[in-house]
């Protein structure tokens, strides 16, 4: 009974692109390391150590499973920010003086793309390739970008946004072939469609604990080793990891993302059937229920966990404000502080005006069909009530078309 009560006395929860709710059985697994187990995973003398090692040791390789490659190649950080940053840094770093160019897209996540312009500061050249209306990167566009000297492409495997999936094998395969490194940000895309970094070819990629029903403050860099991807690292110290990325590591952490990892491989199945049911329910609902909307991103080439819909005649802030009993986003929680429209929505080509009223909403493992029957109906309700106190909408009930009108400019 109290269960039931602590969820339906807080909002219900669909921003799962934002965050995860950490699983029970991750929580299990991570509860001795906070207590008994203690000891540091680096400490080779004694038993407190051994054990711990051996709990990280056991993380690594639940991991690897689940992405299809060697614990060796997985070296842990603090999640996918970080991830991103070693990798294009510890690259840059290590190759520079050979190649100086980096290519990757304008609707990456803030993070690739706040780093691509700390390098162009140190003078790297940077290509940000522009997607089409879908979402979608051209194949050939790529193709024609890559230069003698270009390092590295980094692509989002699932955009954080829209949901849209990069066709990555095929950017992997065109990349190899003049000999430059693939990276990718796969936070969004791990635990949710099937990933196999053998299959999709790629040299590095990054991952979040979080975004799996893992805790935060965790992630982890794959690093391929076969043929052999070199990188300076970024954070000095004792040398853990490979050397790569000092500083001790916190078992509890660590188990609880390979507890989490786990779990969403045995599990990957049953949550993308569930996951799909939901979207086909939340779909056909919002679409019986309230009239011009708007799907933002490739409907095939989609995850259909993350749902970026614009609801004409109605502004986003407001709406979300008159459904606060849900919990969804305006777009990403890294940039959810601006006013500004969504700048992957922008690289799509939507309009500023349904830019503004766009939500994205988050399906997850935990999520009911009785949740989503809520949350159709709290926005059909919202929207009706805010577009009849709008005189926008009124017109374009009279007929007038709205985006031919000559507004008055103020002085």
């Amino acid at each position: 009974m109290r269960k039931i009560i602590y969820r339906f006395s807080r909002p219900t929860y669909l921003d799962f692109q934002a965050t995860t709710p950490t699983d029970y059985r991750v929580l299990d697994a991570m509860l001795p390391y906070l207590t008994n187990q203690f000891g540091n995973p680096h400490s080779k003398t004694h038993s407190y150590g051994w054990e711990t090692e051996k709990a990280v040791e056991k993380a690594r390789a639940q991991i690897a499973s689940l992405i299809n490659t060697q614990p060796q190649s997985i070296i842990f950080t603090s999640g996918a920010t970080e991830s991103n940053n070693a990798a294009l840094k510890g690259l840059y770093g290590f190759y520079g003086k050979q190649k100086n160019h980096i290519i990757t897209t304008q609707t990456e996540h803030k993070c690739v793309l706040d780093t691509c312009r700390y390098l162009e500061d140190k003078g790297v050249e940077v290509t940000y390739l522009p997607v089409d209306c879908n979402g979608l990167i051209s194949l050939k566009q790529l193709q024609e970008s890559i230069k003698s000297n270009t390092l590295c492409v980094s692509v989002m495997l699932v955009n954080n946004e829209i949901g849209v999936i990069q066709n990555l094998k095929e950017i992997s395969k065109i990349c190899h072939e003049h000999g430059v490194y693939v990276h990718s940000d796969m936070a969004q895309g791990i635990a949710k469609i099937p990933v196999d970094v053998q299959d999709l070819d790629i040299d590095l990629g990054s991952i979040s604990g979080h975004k799996i029903y893992g805790p935060k403050g965790i992630g982890a860099l794959y690093v391929r080793r076969k043929p052999r991807v070199r990188l300076q690292q970024i954070i000095h110290g004792g040398g853990q990891e490979r050397g790569l990325r000092s500083g001790t590591l916190a078992p509890h952490l660590c188990v609880g993302f390979g507890k989490a990892a786990e779990i969403a491989q045995n599990e990957l199945s049953y949550d993308i059937q569930h996951i799909d049911k939901l979207y086909n329910k939340l779909i056909i609902g919002i679409k019986e229920k309230i009239p011009q909307i708007q799907i933002n991103g490739s409907l095939e080439h989609r995850y259909k966990g993350n749902l970026n819909v614009s609801f004409a005649f109605v502004e986003g802030e407001s709406l979300i404000m008159a459904i606060k009993q849900v919990a969804v986003s305006s777009g990403s929680a890294c940039t959810s502080a601006s006013l500004e429209p969504s700048y992957v929505l922008r690289a799509l080509g939507v309009q500023e005006d349904m830019a503004h009223t766009s939500l994205r909403i988050g399906i997850g493992r935990f999520t009911t069909e009785k949740e989503i029957d809520f949350l159709i109906y709290q926005l059909s309700q919202a929207v009706k009530k805010l577009r009849e106190m709008s005189p926008l909408w009124e017109m374009h009930q009279d007929g007038i078309d709205i985006n031919k009108i000559e507004w008055t400019q103020p002085h």
